[in-house]
């Protein structure tokens, strides 16, 4: 590595008074992994919930304070300067945006080499893509950084980093990333090593030699933001072969043994930041803004579309313009654009749809993506899909899991697009380039993608649909070419917003258990043989155990949105037990805390109501809570689980504690024995924690009675 040489920016920068918080934005991250769509728009303007990403990216950098962004683009760079100037960014009051454009960069590494000639950083500056979502605030790493900055100036960079538990099964984060390792000192926050799982993991002894104290983690997450000395652009100058931030430049520094330079990381808790990697993540940040983990970054507060969104219950957003037949059924968590219209019969459900599109009669729409002014023919049916702008489905045309229809595509009347289809008007490159952190140029700008796309643009869009409509694989009367698939099938649903295949999902699971040595689903009294690492009780935080109720909860939401049977969600929590090192009492009571929170959650009007959605939502995953009730143990502990949500967080439910008791009682997900043992503990009780076992006083009273009432008949 060649020594740093500091650029005037950073020297000019003690002469200055006031330097302003500066950001630079690159703005063509992993565009590769969405094609076809970024064949034809930027990555960065793809709409995530009805808004542009890169709007997400600059409305939190703006709310964290930086003063002064500069947006590089390279493909598509026309149309990410538009939809700036457009949409007002070009000319906020409080932070001002500068683009700045290169044809010829094909790489984050050249980037940063092109911003660094520019001279226009005169001091630390934050670092993002514009796929970054985040609500975090920046103070509390600014001034870790300049703290450490003025003891060490080798300290060039802090990333920073959130806990995300992969799964113990796929090895993926829930953002469909491969599982990361980094080793860091718990002392310092210095990180000492980098890897994800698709490579070998190997440690130096000197990583350990060298430090007294060092935790390797599995469990955290890269959220791309980084806040950078000034001399990282230089380093990037002086040393060419650094093209990807984190493959080269990163690991680059901490092996190089020279320089001495220094990354540390600052771990965020409460907050979010995630970043857009592929249509996974996407799907997965989707839901979360729509389950407003984002806050104030969602629909209905944060508004860059034409319309304010209106939140109603269960998750629902809807614009005021909107036209729904008046037996359309809408499900929860689903977003409805300005202008659309809803035919009869037709049902939407964990979806979003833009604004201006036409939905037919006796339509189905589940977990799928559809953007703008999309037309949706009278009894077609969509499954976990993604449709772009302006694409045309004919009558009952069907979508299976994780197809992605690209701009204007048309899909024939009765035509079944395979799963995992993308189907486009360009046909496809004859060969595939590399998965660079910056796409590749469009033609449009001066450098030609790929032979194919360049030989199409003088084409209208007329003549382009004309043109694939001629070989159209997707029926007589549609066009769009289908794309074979190129980077294997197993890439394929990692990487899609449809569930993982139950038969592929099944193969994992086997391997998994047979691997773990995890009991058979069908015989639930032997949970207690899941064997976890063993773990000091003490060493469990309230943090941990927060932690592992949340991600029960998130798997359990995703199972009632997505129809996930009760087997595979068992082998999902049973993972999620090994990695947190929980006992099944701890399963137990957070899946009894996601059963009763959904049942409070749908529409009700009286306890009555509320009564019967319990029952129902009780008996129809009574399979998954008997699972984990192996024992008493687990018993009592969900009657005590139940008894802090009346308490706490539930309180509608108090009225009902004994009703619901009886009924888990009457299907036998609680034994007699744990009820009366539940009673026993609470005798000795203060009087303020025994409000629920006075008010299950009769109830308790029938069961000794009943019990004594069969011991006299057996005498």
């Amino acid at each position: 590595m060649v020594q740093r040489r500091p650029s005037k920016a950073a020297e000019d920068a003690e002469d200055l008074t006031h330097v302003p918080l500066q950001a630079i934005l690159l703005a063509d991250s992993f565009a590769t992994k969405f094609r076809p769509i970024t064949l034809e728009r930027p990555k960065v303007l793809l709409p995530l919930v009805g808004i542009p990403m890169i709007d997400y990216s600059l409305a939190w950098l703006e709310s964290a304070g930086v003063e002064e962004v500069f947006v590089f683009c390279c493909a598509h760079s026309k149309q990410v300067i538009h939809h700036l100037a457009k949409s007002q960014w070009l000319k906020h009051p409080n932070m001002a945006v500068t683009t700045i454009e290169s044809h010829n960069s094909v790489s984050a590494g050249d980037a940063m080499r092109v911003i660094y000639e520019r001279n226009v950083i005169h001091g630390d500056f934050v670092l993002v893509t514009g796929d970054t979502i985040s609500n975090m605030s920046l103070a509390e790493a600014l001034q870790e950084h300049k703290d450490r900055r003025k003891k060490d100036n080798n300290a060039v960079m802090t990333m920073v980093i959130k806990k995300s538990k992969p799964s113990a099964i796929t090895h993926q984060s829930r953002l469909g990333t491969d599982e990361l390792f980094m080793a860091i000192n718990p002392d310092t926050n210095q990180l000492l090593f980098y890897e994800d799982r698709a490579n070998p993991i190997t440690l130096e002894k000197s990583l350990l030699t060298d430090n007294s104290s060092v935790l390797l983690h599995n469990d955290m997450q890269d959220c791309y933001i980084d806040i950078c000395a000034p001399e990282v652009l230089s380093l990037f100058t002086d040393n060419f072969d650094y093209q990807h931030l984190r493959r080269d430049f990163l690991k680059g520094l901490l092996v190089d043994e020279i320089t001495d330079y220094k990354i540390y990381t600052h771990e965020i808790h409460s907050n979010y930041a995630a970043r857009v990697e592929n249509f996974r993540s996407y799907d997965t940040i989707s839901k979360d803004i729509m389950q407003r983990w984002t806050y104030p970054l969602v629909p209905d507060i944060q508004s860059f579309g034409s319309s304010v969104m209106k939140l109603g219950r269960q998750g629902m957003y809807s614009a005021s313009d909107i036209g729904l037949s008046s037996n359309a059924q809408i499900g929860p968590f689903t977003l409805i654009g300005n202008g659309t219209t809803i035919g009869s019969n037709s049902k939407v459900s964990n979806s979003i749809i833009g604004e201006g599109c036409k939905i037919g009669s006796n339509v189905s729409i589940e977990g799928s993506y559809i953007w703008n002014n999309v037309t949706v023919e009278d009894g077609c049916k969509l499954k976990h899909a993604v449709v772009c702008d302006w694409v045309v489905m004919k009558a009952r045309a069907v979508l299976e899991p994780g197809v992605i229809l690209s701009f204007k595509v048309v899909i024939g009347e009765d035509i079944v697009v395979p799963d995992y289809s993308k189907v486009s008007l360009y046909e496809q490159p004859t060969f595939q380039d590399s998965d660079e952190e910056l796409e590749y140029a469009d033609s449009s700008s001066g450098m030609a993608e790929i032979s194919s796309i360049h030989a199409l643009t003088g084409l209208s869009d007329g003549e382009l649909v004309s043109k694939a409509a001629e070989a159209s694989e997707v029926g007589a009367n549609g066009a769009g070419y289908i794309w074979s698939v190129c980077e294997g099938r197993e890439e394929e649903w990692r990487h899609s917003v449809a569930p993982i295949p139950e038969d592929r999902f099944a193969e994992i699971l086997q391997a998994a258990a047979e691997g773990l040595d995890l009991p058979h689903i069908d015989n639930p009294q032997h949970s207690e043989e899941l064997v976890a690492p063993s773990v000091d009780p003490e060493n469990l935080t309230e943090d941990n155990i927060d932690e592992f109720e949340k991600e029960v909860e998130a798997t359990f939401q995703r199972a009632v949105q997505e129809n996930i049977k009760d087997d595979n969600v068992i082998l999902e929590v049973n993972s999620l037990r090994l990695s947190y090192n929980m006992a099944a009492t701890d399963c137990a009571g957070a899946l009894f805390y996601s059963v009763m929170k959904l049942a409070v959650e749908t529409p009700h009007s009286s306890n009555n109501e509320l009564y019967k959605n319990v029952a129902k939502v009780i008996t129809t995953w009574k399979k998954l809570l008997k699972y984990y009730l192996a024992s008493i143990d687990e018993e009592i502990e969900v009657i005590l689980k139940f008894e802090e949500i009346c308490s706490e967080s539930a309180k509608e439910l108090s009225p009902l504690f004994s009703q619901i008791l009886h009924f888990l009682y009457s299907l036998e997900i609680i034994q007699e024995e744990a009820i009366l043992a539940w009673e026993s503990e609470k005798q000795g009780a203060d009087e303020v924690d025994r409000v629920f076992l006075k008010q299950a006083e009769s109830f308790i009273e029938w069961l000794k009675n009943a019990s004594e009432e069969e011991s006299e008949e057996e005498e």
